[in-house]
């Protein structure tokens, strides 16, 4: 359940990001972002940081799924920051993949 709040959160913060014309320009090699893309980039984005908390608080109550959600924020900017940072070109690819794998990780009940 943890994998799958900090994978919904690393895959918003990454759609939010590319959302911006700076970090799209870095992983995709051109500025211009279509409107209909930046608006689905967004809405996709708020939606994942949005579902996030569920995994947590289902998991320890909403005291304490609230504050390891916070913890799991954190944990989801720090790879996306150094990415965009040093490896760019990887960030949509690493969220698309950490999606998915989280979801199995869940169901499999590690």
């Amino acid at each position: 359940m943890i994998a799958l709040s900090l994978a919904l959160a690393y895959a918003g913060f990454t759609a939010l990001s590319l959302a911006m014309e700076r970090h799209h320009e870095q992983a995709h090699g051109h500025r211009r972002i279509p409107a209909g893309r930046r608006r689905l980039l967004r809405i996709a984005g708020w939606g994942l940081v949005a579902a996030s908390p569920a995994p947590c608080i289902a998991l320890a109550g909403w005291g304490d799924g609230s504050v390891l959600w916070c913890g799991l924020l954190t944990a989801a900017l720090l790879p996306l920051a150094l990415l965009l940072a040093y490896a760019p070109r990887v960030v949509a690819a690493s969220a698309v993949v950490a999606l998915p794998a989280a979801a199995v990780a869940a169901l499999l009940g590690a």
